[in-house]
C-alpha cells in the first residue's frame, strides 16, 4: 500500500491502522476482535482499563534522532503485553497526510513562521489531537503516546493543562541527548535510505541530518519545569532524571520500564535447542542426541557466517569497516540448551543461564497422544479448542502462565545491549518472539519454528523486522516441531489457520526438508514504513 495513502486512511479513519507486511510487528495494527485480553494480562475490566490507573497521555519530547519513536513504541509494546490499552499518535503521520508528498513550507519548523503555515500546523495538531481525545473518551483508550517534538515548555504547560480539562493526566518523557556518538549512530539509521542523501558518505548525510535540524528548529528548550510530571532519559540511557512522578501505579510500572530500556541499535536471534536423547520426555534432563551435537555446531557455524556477511554487507553500502557488535547467549537452564550452545561457548561467547526459559509444562499430558488426550480428557479438548492459549491441562502450563513467568525475560532482553542470542524450546520462542513481534494471542501457539531457521529480529524505529537465516545440511528427521512440545489436541481444520508470520510455518506440501540451498531470506518490507522515522514534528 502506497505510504502517504496509508497517511490518509490513518488520519481520516483513527480507527485503521495499516495491517503488518510479512515480517514486520504489529503494533501498529488494531486487532480484529477487541475482546482478545494481552498476552501477559492477569486481569480484565467492564470497562477494558486497569482499576485505579486513570487514562494517562504520554507526552515525547527531544529533537529528531534522540530516539523518541524507539522509545514510544517499545513502550506500547510493553504496555499491550501487560493487557493495558495503548495506542500511539505519530504527528509526522498526520503531517504526511495532511500535507500532499509530506512537503512542508520552508519556516514551518520555525517559531516566527507565516501565519498560513502557523495555521498548517494547527490544523496538524488539532486533527491529531482530536483523535487522542476520541480514543481515550469513546473506544475505553488508557494510554495515548503523542510522539512528536514539543519544543518548548510553554507549549508543554499548555498541552498538560488541556489534557487535564478531559480528565486525563499527563507524563512527559524527554530524550535528551548530548553525547555525539550516539547523535551521529541514530542519525546514520534513520537517514542512511532518505532519497535526500542518494549517494552520500554516510557521516557526512548524519552531519547534514543533524545541521537541518539545528537549522530548523532553532529554538528547543530542555524540559526543567517543576509543575510537570516528566522523565528525563539522558543519552540512550546511561542517566535518569525525574520531576514529581506520584500519580498512580501504572505512571510507576511506565518509569520502571523505562530504566531498562535503551536506544541503542541491537539484533536478537532466535534458534531451537538440538534434539535430545530423550525427546519424549519432558521430566527428563536429557543431553543431546549425535544429531543433535552436529546440528549445534552447523547452527553456530551459520550464525557467525551470517554475522559476518552481514558486517561485510553494511562495509560495501558505504559503512564504517567496525568491529562486531558482542554476542550474549541465553539458554534455559535445561541441559539440551546449555548443550546446544556450548560451541559458541569454546569460541569464547559469554553463556548465560535463566531458569524461567523453561519450556511450557505439559502436566498430565506428557508423553500421551492425541488420541489418549482425547479418550482421557474430551472436556479439556473441548476447552483447549475453544482458546488453546490461556487453557491448561489439569498440573500443566498454558501460553498465558507462561507469559506472565517470562516477564522478568523480557525486561532483561530490553535492558540487553549486546548482539543477543535465545536458544530455547520451541514454546519459549514462540511467547519471546510475539512480543518482540506483537502478535495476537490466538496466533501464539500456532507459531512453528523449525530446527533449521534461525529468526533474526532487527530493531528499527517505527516497528520492528524479522529475517530467517536457513541452516544447511540437516538431517530432515530433526527439523519439525518439537515432539517434547505438548501434545495437545487441534482443531481438524488447524492447517486452514497460517501463523502471523508467513515463512515461519511448517514446510509446503511436497517440499523437502533441509534440502534448501544456503541463502539468507532477506525481505525488504521495512522500506515501507521507512518514511516514519525521524520525524521533524
Amino acid at each position: 500500500m502506497d505510504t502517504l495513502l496509508t497517511a490518509k486512511i490513518a488520519v481520516n479513519a483513527p480507527r485503521y491502522r495499516r495491517k503488518s507486511s510479512t515480517f514486520i510487528d504489529g503494533i501498529h495494527d488494531v486487532p480484529e476482535e477487541q475482546g482478545n485480553l494481552a498476552p501477559a494480562q492477569l486481569y480484565s475490566t467492564m470497562s477494558g482499563r486497569l482499576f485505579h490507573s486513570g487514562r494517562i497521555a504520554i507526552v515525547m519530547v527531544g529533537l529528531p534522532a534522540r530516539g523518541k519513536t524507539h522509545i514510544c513504541v517499545s513502550m506500547a509494546r510493553y504496555l499491550s503485553w501487560l493487557g493495558v490499552k495503548t495506542r500511539i499518535f505519530h504527528l509526522g503521520d498526520y503531517r504526511r497526510a495532511t500535507v500532499e508528498g509530506g512537503l512542508v513550507p520552508e519556516d514551518y519548523f520555525f517559531p516566527n513562521a507565516s501565519p498560513a503555515s502557523q495555521m498548517l500546523r494547527q490544523k496538524i495538531l488539532k486533527k491529531c489531537r482530536e483523535d487522542i481525545y476520541a480514543w481515550l473518551n469513546h473506544e475505553n483508550g488508557q494510554v495515548a503516546i503523542y510522539d512528536a517534538v514539543n519544543p518548548t515548555a510553554s507549549g508543554r504547560l499548555a498541552l498538560a493543562k488541556e489534557f487535564a480539562k478531559h480528565d486525563v493526566q499527563t507524563l512527559f518523557i524527554e530524550s535528551y541527548v548530548d553525547d555525539q556518538e550516539i547523535l551521529q549512530e541514530n542519525a546514520r539509521n534513520v537517514k542512511i535510505s532518505s532519497p535526500d542523501f542518494h549517494g552520500m558518505d554516510p557521516d557526512e548525510a548524519a552531519k547534514h541530518y543533524l545541521k537541518r535540524i539545528e537549522t530548523k528548529i532553532p529554538v528547543f528548550e530542555t524540559m526543567n519545569e517543576d509543575e510537570l510530571n516528566y522523565v528525563k532519559m539522558i543519552n540512550a540511557g546511561q542517566a535518569f532524571f525525574y520531576n514529581n512522578v506520584s500519580f498512580n501505579y501504572l505512571s510507576h510500572r511506565i518509569v520502571f520500564y523505562l530504566t531498562n530500556l535503551h536506544i541503542k541499535f541491537r539484533t536478537t536471534f532466535f534458534v531451537r535447542a538440538g534434539p535430545a536423547t530423550d525427546e519424549d520426555s519432558y521430566k527428563a534432563d536429557a543431553p543431546l542426541s549425535e544429531e543433535g551435537i552436529l546440528y549445534a555446531e552447523k547452527m553456530t557455524e551459520t550464525l557467525l557466517r551470517h554475522r559476518e556477511q552481514e558486517r561485510q554487507a553494511a562495509i560495501d553500502r558505504g559503512d564504517p569497516d567496525v568491529p562486531l557488535r558482542p554476542l550474549t547467549v541465553w539458554t534455559s537452564t535445561r541441559l539440551r540448551t546449555i548443550q546446544t550452545a556450548e560451541p559458541l561457548h569454546q569460541r569464547g561467547y559469554k553463556v548465560r543461564q535463566r531458569s524461567q526459559m523453561s519450556q511450557i509444562n505439559p502436566g498430565v499430558c506428557e508423553k500421551l497422544s492425541e488420541r489418549e488426550i482425547r479418550l482421557k480428557y474430551p472436556q479439556e479438548v473441548e476447552k483447549h479448542e475453544m482458546d488453546p492459549y490461556h487453557h491448561r491441562y489439569p498440573r500443566a502450563e498454558s501460553y498465558h502462565d507462561l507469559a506472565v513467568r517470562l516477564e522478568p525475560i523480557i525486561l532483561e532482553l530490553e535492558r540487553e545491549q549486546n548482539d543477543l542470542l535465545i536458544i530455547a524450546h520451541e514454546s519459549v520462542l514462540r511467547v519471546l518472539y510475539s512480543y518482540l513481534m506483537h502478535c495476537s494471542t490466538m496466533d501464539i501457539p500456532k507459531l512453528k519454528f523449525p530446527r533449521d531457521e534461525i529468526i533474526e529480529i532487527i530493531p528499527a524505529a517505527y516497528q520492528n523486522e524479522a529475517k530467517r537465516i536457513h541452516i544447511p545440511g540437516l538431517d530432515p528427521k530433526t527439523i519439525p516441531g518439537s515432539p517434547e512440545d505438548i501434545r495437545i489436541p487441534v482443531p481438524n481444520d488447524i492447517s486452514t489457520h497460517l501463523p502471523p508470520i508467513p515463512g515461519m510455518n511448517s514446510p509446503e506440501p511436497g517440499e523437502v526438508v533441509g534440502t534448501r540451498p544456503l541463502e539468507r531470506i532477506v525481505n525488504n518490507a521495512k522500506e515501507l514504513v521507512s518514511d516514519k522515522v525521524a520525524d521533524e514534528d
